[in-house]
């Protein structure tokens, strides 16, 4: 009963917290004041590959070169490249149409004739879905749509589509040159101190589609008039050269709404409430699923424990029951041998130590999430946090490590060497290779080589050290002592039945973790893949919790029917039965890219499984420590309660 409440407040604790970053105040305007109102990356999910606002034909704002926002490493990765633009906004000025600028094809000095070039990138990226990105006040601009099979009715978008693509029928593709701007301002309450200004809690846009010669002919300021969906599209035509569209126009009005409903507080709720993820139906039958996947195992760990080891115990100890004893099979059976050095136990040693850093890294980061630490509104928080959690708890997993490989007699530095560089090393190869891809296709989230250098810096300087750092602790703690005594001999392992082979009951058993799992991964991949927000820390928090457990009990329910069956060699099964669960992750990728995704470039299908591998494995590694641990403390408890001459 208390462990249901402990879940239920983990459950409902992010229903209390504000959706902003505790110490960002909000910013007071008055009437006139001007409001900023920056660019981001464009974005689609049908490459997954983000570009740079002034990739295309834009209106630039004049002045030089265009400097970006400071970022984080998490913007960066993620692609965000936040600039300044030319729409200007004053509180509550409303603004019934201004033009911005023409922007025309460059021309061939040979020629005289138009170049295609940006043109036909305009095209491609509309064509491509995407999506353009804007900034008022820390809020993203986003359509608002009429959702009639939902409890809220209206459903936010975040973005507005660059143009409609071009279909089979001929029709040609046309540009979203126009931007009607929908902005919701409210008033604080006096209570609060607060007698002048209004704050920003609303940035709606309609995007138009207005033939370039009638914005220069009648888009200005004060023409009440104005009917962006009375006039013709702009199209974006590339050939025939007679045809080939000569230049475009943008512009944009502006609206400014009271909204006495929505407190600055609370304005970030439309977007998370639009977001599947919010469906509080679907994430709890995920949890009642999860709940019974535990029970089943607890109820199985119970038996052995409540049954099978104490009538094991009480015979086994028995001193009238020697001779029985000695002609029983089982896991006493293999007392001299289950505590035997693993082959290769330098590279367990490495698995446990940095997959004990994972779990440390995960942990932290749930409950700053919980907290509101990690919201949408800190753009990047999130991945910067992961990596510095990352990077700090490098010397947790050289304890960890060192423990191990003392244990193992085996005592070496290069053993806590191996903890700090051979997982991160893989990631960063795989990590380096994906960056080159992005960086020949021009992408925003291509990670610069100056913040690549800083990355090697925090992994050789701050993260190796702190691994050595935990190892020299962990070193200077006396050794885990087996609990019996090991025969020099190996003892002969019986021919085991083929469901009984690593190979089957690893991969099963992974199944298991995996389902606990999979309904909260497929919100996640949402959030990554399709560009929508995801704050649901507290089920997601709770998932964490029925995993980690799920990871403990299988493992020791297969670790003990293996040694039942007189095979000691339970180390590395012990990592692998809860690690397969990586492997049905990776393979629940494959199923969500066919059946979810429209991804059908090879670049971009390249990047997704390229990305979904890092993750998988870090999945895996993380998953099977923690099974690991958990049999290896059930190892220790039952041989330790054995009386053996």
């Amino acid at each position: 009963m208390a462990f249901m409440r402990f879940l239920l407040l983990i459950a409902v604790l992010p229903l209390c917290i504000g959706f902003y970053l505790p110490g960002v105040l909000p910013v007071e305007y008055e009437r006139g004041d001007n409001v900023t109102i920056k660019v981001n990356s464009i974005k689609s999910t049908k490459t997954a590959i983000p570009y740079d606002y002034y990739s295309l034909m834009f209106c630039r704002p004049g002045g030089g070169p265009i400097k970006a926002d400071v970022e984080n490493f998490g913007e960066i990765l993620w692609g965000d490249v936040i600039k300044p633009s030319r729409y200007q906004a004053q509180m509550q000025v409303p603004v019934s149409c201004a033009k911005l600028c023409s922007t025309k094809p460059k021309t061939n000095a040979k020629t005289g004739k138009p170049e295609i070039r940006q043109l036909k990138k305009l095209k491609n990226r509309i064509d491509d879905e995407y999506r353009g990105h804007m900034i008022l006040d820390n809020l993203p601009v986003s359509e608002v749509y009429i959702w009639e099979g939902r409890k809220e009715s209206l459903y936010f978008k975040v973005g507005y589509p660059l143009g409609t693509p071009a279909n089979k029928t001929g029709r040609p593709s046309t540009v979203n040159n126009h931007l009607s701007f929908a902005i919701k301002y409210h008033r604080p309450d006096e209570t609060l101190g607060i007698k002048e200004g209004v704050r920003i809690v609303g940035f709606n846009v309609i995007p138009y589609s207005i033939l370039s010669e009638k914005i220069d002919s009648e888009c200005r300021q004060g023409n009440d008039e104005w009917r962006p969906e009375q006039y013709p599209p702009q199209t974006v035509i590339i050939k025939p050269e007679d045809q080939v569209t000569k230049y475009i126009s943008w512009s944009y009005s502006i609206r400014w709404d009271e909204d006495t409903n929505v407190a600055w507080s609370s304005r970030w709720d439309h977007y998370l409430q639009s977001a599947d993820s919010n469906n509080e139906k679907i994430h709890w039958f995920s949890i009642v699923n999860s709940l019974l996947i535990v029970l089943f195992l607890s109820g199985m760990v119970a038996m052995i424990l409540l049954r099978s080891l104490h009538k094991d115990f009480n015979r086994y100890n028995d001193p009238e029951n020697e001779d029985e004893a000695q002609e029983e099979t089982g896991w006493k059976q293999v007392h001299a041998d289950v505590f035997r050095t693993p082959p290769y136990h330098e590279y367990l040693s490495a698995y446990i130590g940095a997959g004990s850093q994972l779990l440390g890294m995960s942990f932290v980061t749930v409950v700053f999430a919980l907290l509101g630490f990690l919201s949408p509104a800190n753009r990047g928080g999130l991945l910067t946090a992961m990596l510095l959690l990352f990077v700090l708890m490098g010397s947790y997993g050289g304890y960890t490590t060192a423990r191990m490989a003392k244990m193992f007699h085996a005592q070496s530095w290069n053993t806590i060497a191996l903890t700090g560089l051979f997982l991160p090393g893989q990631v960063f190869v795989v990590f380096f290779v994906l960056d080159l891809i992005l960086w020949s296709q021009g992408a925003s989230n291509a990670v610069p080589f100056t913040t690549m250098f800083a990355l090697m810096g925090l992994w050789f300087f701050v993260s190796l050290p702190l691994v050595f750092v935990g190892g020299v602790f962990g070193y200077k703690r006396p050794a885990i002592e087996a609990p019996l005594r090991v025969n020099q001999m190996e003892r002969a392992i019986p021919q085991q039945k083929w469901y009984l082979h690593a190979a089957v009951t690893t991969i099963l058993a992974g199944v298991i973790p995996f389902g606990c799992a999979f309904i909260e991964l497929f919100f996640i991949l949402s959030s990554l893949w399709l560009n929508k927000f995801y704050y649901v820390f507290g089920f997601l928090a709770l998932v964490f919790v029925i995993l980690v457990i799920t990871c403990a009990e299988i493992s020791i329910v297969m670790v003990y029917f293996q040694l039942c069956y007189e095979d000691y060699r339970w180390w590395w099964r012990a990592f692998f039965t809860s690690a397969s669960s990586g492997l049905h992750l990776f393979l629940y990728g494959i199923f969500y890219f066919i059946t979810t995704l429209r991804i059908t470039k090879f670049v971009s299908t390249l990047l997704y499984f390229g990305w979904m591998f890092v993750g998988a494995y870090l999945f895996a590694v993380m998953t099977g420590t923690v099974g690991f641990l958990a049999t290896f403390a059930f190892i220790r408890k039952i041989y330790s309660q054995l009386k053996v001459d």
